[in-house]
């Protein structure tokens, strides 16, 4: 099922027929769209309710979730794109009905879903961040209790070097956050390997789904 922007997004809602399962919040990289991980997230966790909304900012034409200046992240639109997907999150809970969401995220996507994690630690379940990165210190931190992380990085990844990775898996695991964090001999595109990862992480756990 597809929706218009009347939330605040362009987004796709997908209803799932496993109604014990957490659903997805998938968040796209630079230049996806809505439709972007949804084949990932159904081979991943098969018949899980998805809520997949399109980054707002674009960069030659390419959708994105904040702005990116010669300098680097513009931290006042992360802020600002920040607080924006929150309220489309509340919004869509209510109007589908859906509990609290497992973010999935991919590179752009990861990134502001861990902005998200950071600002409100109470609006999701759980992550699963895909080649993000920690290009600042985003102290002080909230008490993340136990929220459990997945980050996968990629060794070879041409456009987040490995230290950015590792600090973020560090900081959240300041946060309180239960962080698994593992690198894989790839570089910024996903790989079989990922998907593997995923999925074994999340059939090992009981993600709450109220």
């Amino acid at each position: 099922m597809s929706a218009a922007a009347d939330l605040g997004f362009i987004h796709r809602f997908i209803a799932g027929r496993e109604t014990g399962k957490s659903p997805l919040l998938l968040l796209h990289g630079t230049g996806g769209d809505e439709s972007d991980l949804v084949p990932l997230a159904e081979r991943i966790t098969p018949g899980t309710t998805i809520l997949a909304p399109r980054g707002k900012v674009l960069e030659h034409g390419m959708p994105r979730f904040f702005r990116r200046t010669s300098e680097g992240w513009d931290r006042d639109d992360l802020v600002a794109r920040t607080d924006e997907l929150g309220d489309f999150l509340k919004r869509a809970r209510e109007a589908y009905g859906i509990g609290k969401p497992i973010v999935l995220g991919y590179s752009n996507g990861a990134n502001i879903a861990w902005s998200l994690m950071l600002k409100e630690p109470d609006a999701l379940a759980g992550a699963i961040l895909m080649r993000a990165m920690l290009p600042f210190d985003p102290r002080p931190l909230p008490d993340l209790k136990d929220l459990p992380v997945l980050l996968l990085a990629g060794k070879y990844d041409e456009l987040i070097p490995m230290t950015q990775a590792g600090l973020l898996a560090a900081l959240l695991g300041e946060s309180g956050a239960d962080v698994t964090y593992e690198t894989l001999p790839a570089g910024h595109g996903l790989t079989e390997q990922d998907l593997k990862l995923a999925t074994s992480w999340l059939a090992s756990r009981r993600m709450p789904h109220g």
